[in-house]
């Protein structure tokens, strides 16, 4: 595809993460890396720019206005949403630009993390589903620009579930396609808080979200128990 594809990549004091995720993204297929810093206070901002990335501060916190603010400047035809502490398989420009050219208009790759942990391992297998239910962050999101923007980017009123939410909207206009490969993400969180514990925080958020409880519950709730920058 003409223009290939644009990588945006929110940030918050990434500087032990963000150098080695730039490296694995070289590809002729991409045009360009972008970094969306929300503030942060060491040197992430200088390790991205080291590392050949574009770096825009946004002027909104959270991921959702931060990836917003990279979609934004983004120039290539698509997007490609990804966490810094997630790296992508090998290939995985080329899988993106294939499954665009034959008819995907957004999707992602199943996840795998970095630590071996039966209950890591156990919840991983349910992102290999074809269904919007599963998605998440972590697995990244490619999405045709032309669809980013019909249905007007993230919710930037949320700061949680950003990434489930905005599934639903383009199921609603456009196909899906869960990529092969898997993207491999870090367990940093789980090994800090304990994974069973962390694993059950985030059922009971993602359950919370669903069944209507408030975003500011949510959130001081995500506050109290898992944030742990």
């Amino acid at each position: 595809m003409k223009g290939g594809i644009s990588i945006i990549i929110p940030v918050f004091n990434e500087e032990s993460t963000i150098a080695e995720t730039a490296d694995k993204l070289k590809s002729p297929f991409i045009h360009e890396i972008i970094v969306v810093d929300g503030g942060s206070s060491d040197k992430t901002i200088e390790k991205a720019e080291s590392a050949g990335c574009t770096v825009i501060r946004s002027a909104k916190k959270g991921r959702a206005a931060q990836m917003n603010t990279g979609a934004e400047y983004a120039s290539a035809p698509i997007l490609y949403f990804l966490h810094s502490d997630t790296k992508p398989p090998k290939n995985f420009a080329e899988a993106i630009v294939e499954a665009a050219q034959f008819g995907a208009d957004y999707g992602c790759f199943a996840l795998q993390f970095d630590d071996t942990h039966p209950v890591l391992k156990f919840f991983s297998l349910f992102t290999q589903l074809k269904t919007k239910w599963v998605r998440f962050g972590d697995q990244s999101l490619f999405v045709k620009k032309e669809i980013f923007e019909q249905i007007s980017g993230f919710d930037e009123s949320l700061i949680l579930m950003e990434d489930q939410e905005i599934f639903h909207r383009l199921e609603a206009v456009g196909k899906f396609r869960l990529l092969d490969g898997t993207v491999i993400t870090s367990a940093r969180k789980y090994r800090k808080r304990g994974v069973l514990k962390l694993q059950l925080y985030f059922t009971l958020i993602y359950l919370g979200y669903y069944l209507g409880v408030s975003h500011k519950r949510l959130l001081n709730f995500y506050t109290k128990h898992i944030r742990t920058d």
